[in-house]
C-alpha cells in the first residue's frame, strides 16, 4: 500500500448525484480518486424512492462536469423542461454516468464506511497532520488510504425519531414494525401495507404532505383506508402555504389540495401533538402525544433526517451546535431565515473544517437543515475540488442561480404525458405503472385520466446516493 502523500487518490464516500459529481470534476482535472458506494449500483437510495418525481426538471439536475463528459461519450441529454422521477434520474443520467470510461474502474461497490481517521494517529495529535494520509477503513476491513475525503453520504440512512424531544419515544423500539420511512410507494409496491389500514402520518413537511396525498387517493379507492395527520403545531398553515395566492402555483396547488381533504374529512387533522409514547398492542399502535391519543394499524414517520458524524468521530470537525453543519455555513443555510431559493452562494471556504483535506458536501453538508437543493450540492463539489486543486480563484467563484421563490420557474405545466416545467420544489409523484383504470391518481397521471396534486419534493443526498426530503418546508 503505497504511502506517498501526493500520490495517493481523493476518496469520495457515496455514489449518489452529487458523490458522482465530485468524481466528475475530479476526472476533468486528472486527479486520481476512489468513489465508495454502499450500495451494489450508482444511486441505489435513489431508487427507494424511485416512485417520486423530482421538484425540478432536468436542466437543473445534471452536474456541468458530468454534463460535459457524457456530451463527449453520444449521451442524448433528456427534454430539459421535464421533471424527472427518481428512478429515471437513476437510469437515465446516474448510471450512464457511472459507467463512463472515465469514472467506471474508480467505483467500487458494496463498499460501506466505517471510519474516516488519519494513518497512526487519533484527532488529539497535531504534529505533521497536514501531510499524513487520511484512513478510509470499509465494513469488509479494508483500509484506504487518501490525500482527501468528500463525504457525499448524505443523511437518508438516519431518519429523524418520532418523539418530539428529539431522542426516541418511550416504546418506539418496541414498536419499529409498525413504522415506516418516509415516502413509502404507497400507491405501488407498498400498497399492500396500507389498503385498508388506519395510517397515521407525523410531520409537517412536503414529504409528509406526499404520503398524505397518496394515502387520501388510497382511501378513495379502497373502503376501510384512513388516514391520520398528526403535527406539533397548533395549524398547518405552513403546510398548506399560500394556497392561490402562493407565489408557486404548484405549491400553493398542493396546499389547496390538501386543505379540501382535511376540511371534507378525507384527512383527520390532530394540532399540536407531539410524540411522547408509542405502544404496539394487539396488531395496532397507540401513540400518545401529551393531551391526545391516536391507535392507527400503520405510522409514516416523515419528521426528517439528521446527519451521522460518527464515523469521522476521529477527525477534527467544527460543527455548528445546531444544525450540524460547519459553522461557517449554519448561518447561511438556517432555515429560520433562509427558504431553498435565499441560500447565499458557498463553497470550500465555507465548507471546510480544521481537519485539512476533508469536506462533507450534499446534503450532509447542511447538517439538519432542510433548505438544501441539489444545484447546491452540485456547484459545493465543483467549488471543493477546485480548491484540492489549488484553483482557489476557481474555488472562491462561487456561482448559485436561485430565486427566492427557491425554484427555476413557478409555472409547472401538466398534460396527458408527462409533466414539464421549471425547478425548484415544485414536482409530483410518478405516473404509476399499467394498473386497472384509476390506479395511480394520486401519483401522477395514469392513462389521462385525471392530473394528480402536486406534491413539494426536494432531492437530497443520502447514505451513497440521494433522498427526497422536505424542501423549504
Amino acid at each position: 500500500m503505497s504511502t506517498s502523500f501526493d500520490d495517493l487518490p481523493v476518496v469520495v464516500i457515496g455514489g449518489g448525484p452529487v458523490g458522482l459529481a465530485a468524481a466528475a470534476h475530479l476526472a476533468e482535472r486528472e486527479i486520481p480518486f476512489v468513489v465508495l458506494e454502499s450500495g451494489d449500483a450508482p444511486a441505489s437510495a435513489v431508487r427507494q424512492w424511485g416512485h417520486v418525481r423530482l421538484f425540478s426538471p432536468w436542466r437543473y439536475n445534471v452536474d456541468s462536469a458530468a454534463r460535459r463528459l457524457l456530451a463527449d461519450a453520444g449521451w442524448v441529454e433528456p427534454d430539459l423542461d421535464v421533471l424527472p422521477t427518481g428512478a429515471q434520474l437513476a437510469d437515465d443520467y446516474l448510471r450512464p454516468l457511472a459507467d463512463l470510461p472515465a469514472l467506471k474502474p474508480y467505483i467500487r461497490y458494496d463498499s460501506r464506511v466505517v471510519a474516516v481517521t488519519r494513518l497512526g494517529m487519533d484527532r488529539v495529535r497535531t504534529s505533521d497532520r497536514a501531510t499524513t494520509p487520511l484512513l478510509v477503513r470499509l465494513a469488509g476491513g479494508d483500509d484506504l488510504l487518501a490525500r482527501a475525503v468528500i463525504d457525499a453520504s448524505g443523511t437518508w440512512t438516519t431518519p429523524n425519531v418520532l418523539g418530539a424531544s428529539g431522542i426516541l419515544a418511550h416504546g418506539e423500539d418496541q414498536a419499529a414494525a409498525y413504522v415506516e420511512h418516509a415516502l413509502p410507494d404507497v400507491l405501488g409496491t407498498d400498497r399492500d401495507r396500507f389498503a385498508g389500514k388506519r395510517t397515521l402520518v407525523v410531520g409537517a413537511g412536503h414529504s409528509a404532505a406526499n404520503t398524505l396525498l397518496s394515502l387520501s387517493e388510497l382511501a378513495r379507492q379502497v373502503p376501510g383506508t384512513s388516514v391520520v395527520w398528526a403535527i406539533r403545531s397548533t395549524s398547518p398553515a405552513r403546510t398548506y402555504g399560500g394556497e392561490a395566492d402562493d407565489a408557486l402555483p404548484a405549491r400553493g396547488a398542493l396546499g389547496s389540495r390538501l386543505h379540501s381533504l382535511v376540511d371534507d374529512g378525507t384527512i383527520e387533522l390532530v394540532t399540536g401533538f407531539a410524540v411522547r409514547s408509542v405502544e404496539a398492542t394487539e396488531g395496532q399502535v397507540t401513540v400518545s402525544g401529551g393531551r391526545a391519543t391516536i391507535t392507527a394499524d400503520r405510522i409514516v414517520s416523515a419528521t426528517g433526517f439528521r446527519p451521522d458524524h460518527t464515523f469521522v468521530s476521529e477527525l477534527r470537525l467544527d460543527l455548528d451546535p445546531i444544525l450540524g453543519s460547519t459553522r461557517a455555513l449554519a448561518p447561511l443555510i438556517d432555515p429560520n431565515e433562509h427558504s431553498c431559493g435565499t441560500v447565499p452562494p458557498h463553497g470550500a471556504d465555507e465548507l471546510a473544517h480544521p481537519e485539512p483535506g476533508f469536506y462533507a458536501i450534499g446534503v450532509k453538508s447542511y447538517g439538519r437543515a432542510p433548505t438544501f437543493l441539489l444545484a447546491t450540492g452540485y456547484e459545493q463539489a465543483r467549488s471543493v475540488v477546485a480548491a484540492l486543486a489549488g484553483d482557489w480563484a476557481a474555488a472562491r467563484d462561487v456561482q448559485l442561480d436561485l430565486p427566492e421563490t427557491g425554484v427555476c420557474n413557478s409555472n409547472p405545466v401538466l398534460d396527458d404525458d408527462t409533466i414539464t416545467g421549471g425547478g425548484g420544489c415544485c414536482g409530483t409523484s410518478a405516473p404509476a405503472t399499467a394498473e386497472p383504470a384509476g390506479r395511480g391518481l394520486a401519483t401522477g397521471i395514469s392513462g389521462g385520466l385525471l392530473r394528480a396534486p402536486l406534491t413539494l419534493i426536494s432531492v437530497t443526498e443520502t447514505s451513497g446516493s440521494d433522498q427526497a426530503g422536505s424542501c423549504c418546508n
